[in-house]
């Protein structure tokens, strides 16, 4: 490959890049967990809950996620719910621009490194 078409190659890799890096502006606030309804049975030995179908008590939106190396749980409002959920799809969607920029980035430093080698050698 030519000096030329190097050069071309990596422009055609830092404007990638550089498009992939203006997409994480646009991201609002992340979270990682998940958020999953729950059902319950109480206590009460009349209750629908244990009725033959059981017709159970929920959904309780629930928060899970691991804090410090720790499972941590939390009970949500539906409105907190929705609120997870918008917060953990971006943090999905961080991860995966990172992991093209990553990519990107590992084919542009390849050619750096080819670069640098035709030079030294």
């Amino acid at each position: 490959m030519t000096t030329k078409q190097t050069a071309a190659r990596l422009e055609r890799y830092e404007r990638r890049y550089r498009e992939l890096a203006r997409e994480l502006e646009g991201i609002g606030y992340i979270a990682a967990g998940s958020v999953a309804p729950r059902y319950n049975q109480c206590g009460k030995a009349n209750c629908r809950c244990h009725g033959d179908p059981p017709r159970l008590h929920g959904p309780y939106w629930q928060w899970t996620a691991k804090v410090d190396g720790k499972t941590v749980n939390r009970r949500l409002t539906e409105d907190e719910a929705t609120l997870y959920n918008e917060w953990i799809a971006n943090d999905r969607r961080v991860r995966a621009l990172i992991a093209q920029m990553r990519e990107v980035a590992a084919r542009a430093q390849q050619l750096l490194l080819e670069e640098a080698g035709r030079k030294a050698g």
